[in-house]
């Protein structure tokens, strides 16, 4: 019998928005199955066991709740401690097993079948069953339904009144695409629920001024707030001329969403009140959480777990609250009293402290918001909540975050490249010197370079600023002007100087300019408005810049009504720097119906360099969502069974496993350098590689100079001696490598003078000479924060001492591979000819290059246990890219994978 599978737990989104807990289930259960059986209808009763079952006998119970986790697995799923759900399996062959599972008549429709089958089937493939029979009755049409849809592979016979449906576990594309869409539909309802409630109740209003609860309150009542509003106080007949309750559970009217602003020792039992009020989402604004150290923080864990096993969302705690300008809503449950006007921004910030500043800011210039969220320690709902939400959003057109810590990057990377491809992501994230994660975050700290996780959200389509001030730059022109359509940008204004300015700063971000058009300081808004349908009816600008200072006569509209007007029918981005302003200027503004700013407001800036700053990142996030994202290619030739065989075989056998990696990956940066990983046997490795179509030249190791020319003419000549050390470079010409062994005696003073100054621990071997060319390193494998995370980069001392590296998630499609080796900054040196070359012929197949790229990310992606490829040197010539070393690295495989298997929300802890 398997001991309990801790890691089959999971707390899970279902479709209303509401949350449950999955586990197994335990011999202690009894009492539990017993209940829910007995509230199940008799039709439901007889849709699972095809007869009339009123009662289960003590033998029936002991025999559902007593299980293998091998042969026989059985999950639960509970809300508020009662059990609501149960599915089980039970094995029939080596990898076949029947499976069923039912649902209590109340909780039915809400997805929980779904989730359920997702979670068996994860269960069910890590214990070797590869396929799921199911008997269902023929009028079970929800329940065949459900196995249907499940995107798993199926087939369907019909025997004696019963139908058997039959299910391929093998994750598709298709089953993926189906799960990332339920979660995508549940993670966004249980966002709706929080953001458009019917009433809110406030715990902790307070009589005393300037405390949280009573400015929550107060917020609430000015701006507007569409419901009613319960203010809770355990004496209080009112609180702020609104009639008080001494609980929630006293209030006659139902609650949707709460405030909670009592003290943190407080809080567990308001959360148990709200569950049984039935209450949707709370809004923890109390601190005294993770924020204020380990005892905090362990009362922040069992918030987030009492609340979701309530099948409650939250948001906090320390936070600042949420909002939505929806006049339908008109909700400000924040500490802030003032939020911006409605407008189609999206802005999710973790930080509280300056979550008042933001708003502040947005304000000031005149940017209008669709929804606020300030998540504070960010203990349940994310980022990645609200990009769910947003994604389908139909007021939410630019989505902004302010991020001090991602708790599940990989995640975060997969939904912003989705969300990213019709709505822009803009984030800030900080902390990007120290990789620090602030205190009381329910998340790790980063285990990549600030430049890799930028080149990551790059990857996503997610436009990364260094600051807020920047962030709102590229916001207002991103939510108010239409994307450029390249890079090609227009100058006008009427000043030369400043012209200028805006022509340099174009060339320093990667932009195009043309050459400034000057209309002098006495230009008139006529001559503003022709120069500007000039411009604009130019194919070659894809965008205007317009600068406008004061002249000596007086400063009137008439420049500012000539650019709205403008703007308002052009289908290129117009921006400005106009008299040193910030933000959406009232002159600038073209207003909705309901007095709203709307696109085709022309965005100013208070000087050129901000204005380009904010255009080059528009136009690189136009080419990266203009550009074909590329596709997964067919690689025929992959034998993924021999692979898992090779590694079973190696992680069952201690003596084909060397050491533990001290440094692999990227320079001084280990990417997951634990001692449970082990380094693979060199042949051992050449075959896993060989599995994945990725040859690695054969070397042979030798001890002496005998047996170093013997190797020698085993191969053939030209060939090189070279330490194969871990901790020697292998990089060709460098101190350990003698290449161009042409004879008998090259091949004995080679090896005798490596020898000589290296001794036995360099580890010599003799491999064939390959044809020069651009010698360059791939490394992959798991990185703990990221998922699988492919590097590559040139590999000589220059690109070694800069660093110059670049980094994709795998699985790379070919453009991904494209991108890859075109992001570091030596790639020209793959592009040209090779010294000595006298033809084009002779220039380093990139294609070949880009091919080893995607293989080598289909192998680390599709098996966790690799926990590093090193890949060094491989030297790309017109032939090929030929692997000359490579190291592996295997690693027991974790209990979960990072953002892989059935749905679940994160773990707090």
């Amino acid at each position: 019998m398997q001991s309990y599978p801790n890691h089959w737990e999971a707390d899970v989104v279902l479709t209303d928005g509401g949350t449950a807990h999955l586990r197994p289930i335990v011999p202690d259960d009894g009492q539990l199955l017993q209940e829910f059986h007995a509230k199940l209808s008799a039709e439901t009763i007889y849709y699972r066991f095809f007869a009339p079952y009123p009662r289960l006998s003590q033998r029936d119970v002991k025999r559902f709740t007593h299980v293998d986790y091998e042969d026989r697995v059985a999950l639960i799923a509970t809300i508020s401690g009662v059990m609501v759900a149960v599915v089980r399996y039970d094995k029939v062959s080596e990898d076949e097993a029947e499976v069923a599972f039912v649902v209590a008549d109340e909780h039915q429709g809400r997805g929980l079948a779904s989730v359920l089958l997702e979670h068996i089937g994860a269960a069910a493939r890590e214990r070797g069953v590869r396929r799921f029979i199911a008997d269902v009755l023929p009028e079970n049409r929800r329940m065949i339904n459900v196995f249907r849809e499940a995107g798993y592979t199926a087939e369907q016979t019909f025997d004696e009144g019963v139908i058997r449906l039959t299910l391929d576990l093998e994750p598709t594309d298709y089953s993926q695409e189906v799960m990332r869409a339920r979660e995508q539909r549940a993670e966004a309802r249980s966002i709706s629920r929080l953001l458009f409630p019917e009433s809110v109740a406030v715990i902790g209003a307070s009589r005393t001024a300037h405390t949280i609860g009573q400015t929550a309150l107060r917020n609430l009542l000015a701006g507007d707030f569409q419901g009613p509003v319960f203010p809770v106080h355990p004496e209080a007949k009112a609180v702020a001329g609104v009639r008080a309750y001494p609980s929630v559970l006293d209030i006659p009217d139902p609650v949707d969403l709460a405030v909670v602003a009592v003290r943190a020792d407080m809080v567990a039992d308001v959360v148990a009140q709200c569950a049984q009020k039935g209450v949707h989402g709370l809004v923890v604004v109390s601190s005294g959480f993770g924020e204020v150290g380990p005892e905090g923080r362990a009362r922040q864990d069992q918030l987030v777990l009492t609340a979701r096993a309530e099948g409650l969302r939250v948001i906090g705690p320390n936070c600042l609250g949420i909002a939505n300008t929806d006049p339908k809503v008109s909700l400000n449950a924040t500490l802030a009293p003032e939020i911006p006007a409605r407008g189609t921004i999206g802005f999710f910030s973790q930080s509280g402290a300056l979550g008042r500043a933001i708003l502040q800011r947005v304000a000031q210039r005149g940017i209008g918001l669709s929804t606020f969220v300030s998540a504070g320690n960010r203990a349940d709902v994310s980022g990645n909540d609200l990009m769910q939400y947003w994604e389908e959003d139909p007021a939410t057109e630019v989505v902004l975050q302010y991020l001090e810590s991602l708790g599940n990057p990989r995640k975060f990377s997969r939904l912003s490249r989705r969300l990213a491809q019709h709505k822009p992501v803009v984030a800030v994230r900080t902390g990007g010197s120290s990789q620090g994660v602030p205190t009381g975050h329910a998340a790790n700290a980063l285990e990549l370079p600030d430049y890799a996780v930028t080149s990551l959200f790059q990857q996503a389509g997610v436009v990364r600023v260094e600051d807020i001030t920047q962030m709102f730059d590229v916001a207002q022109l991103l939510a108010y002007q239409p994307l450029p359509a390249g890079p090609r940008v227009g100058i006008i204004g009427n000043s030369d100087s400043l012209g200028l300015m805006v022509k340099d700063a174009c060339t320093r971000m990667g932009l195009k300019p043309h050459d400034p058009v000057d209309l002098g300081p006495n230009a008139t808004a006529a001559d503003f408005e022709q120069a500007l349908s000039a411009a604009l009816d130019d194919d070659e600008v894809h965008s205007l810049v317009v600068v406008f200072i004061p002249a000596l006569t007086p400063i009137s509209g008439d420049v500012a009504e000539v650019m709205r007007r403008t703007a308002a029918t052009s289908a290129k981005p117009i921006i400005t720097t106009y008299l040193g302003y910030q933000g959406l200027p009232e002159e600038l503004r073209r207003l909705g119906p309901n007095g709203e700013t709307v696109r085709g407001s022309v965005p100013s800036y208070p000087a050129p360099e901000d204005a380009v700053r904010a255009l080059s990142h528009a136009t690189r996030y136009a080419v990266w969502r203009g550009r074909d994202p590329g596709r997964h290619p067919e690689l025929a030739d992959i034998d993924r069974a021999g692979a898992r065989a090779i590694i079973d075989a190696t992680l069952s056998d201690p003596q084909a496993r060397g050491s533990s990696p001290h440094s692999v990956w990227f320079t001084s940066e280990p990417l997951h350098a634990e001692e449970e990983e082990s380094a693979v046997a060199p042949e051992e490795a050449r075959q896993l590689l060989a599995c994945y179509g990725v040859p690695v030249w054969r070397d042979i190791p030798v001890s002496s100079a005998d047996e170093a020319v013997a190797a020698a003419e085993e191969i053939g000549y030209p060939v090189v001696i070279k330490a194969n050390a871990p901790d020697l470079r292998l990089r060709a010409g460098g101190s350990g490598i003698r290449s161009d062994l042409r004879g008998t005696d090259a091949v004995r003073g080679a090896f005798e003078a490596l020898h000589g100054r290296l001794g036995d621990d360099a580890m010599l071997v003799v491999q064939a000479m390959a044809v020069p060319g651009v010698p360059a390193v791939i490394r992959a494998g798991e990185n703990p924060s990221f998922g699988s995370v492919v590097a590559f980069g040139l590999a000589d001392v220059t690109a070694e001492l800069l660093d110059d590296r670049a980094y994709r998630l795998a699985p790379l499609t070919d453009t991904d591979a494209a991108d890859l080796v075109r992001a570091v900054r030596s790639s020209p040196l793959l592009f040209g000819l090779p010294a000595g070359a006298s033809s084009l012929a002779d220039q380093p197949d990139v294609d070949a290059l880009e091919e080893l790229l995607v293989r080598v990310s289909r192998l680390v992606d599709a098996l966790p246990e690799v926990a590093h490829v090193d890949l060094d040197p491989i030297i790309v010539n017109a032939t090929g890219a030929h692997v000359l070393g490579a190291r592996v690295w295997l690693r027991e495989t974790p209990d979960v994978r990072l953002d892989y298997g059935p749905r679940r929300l994160r773990v707090p802890f």
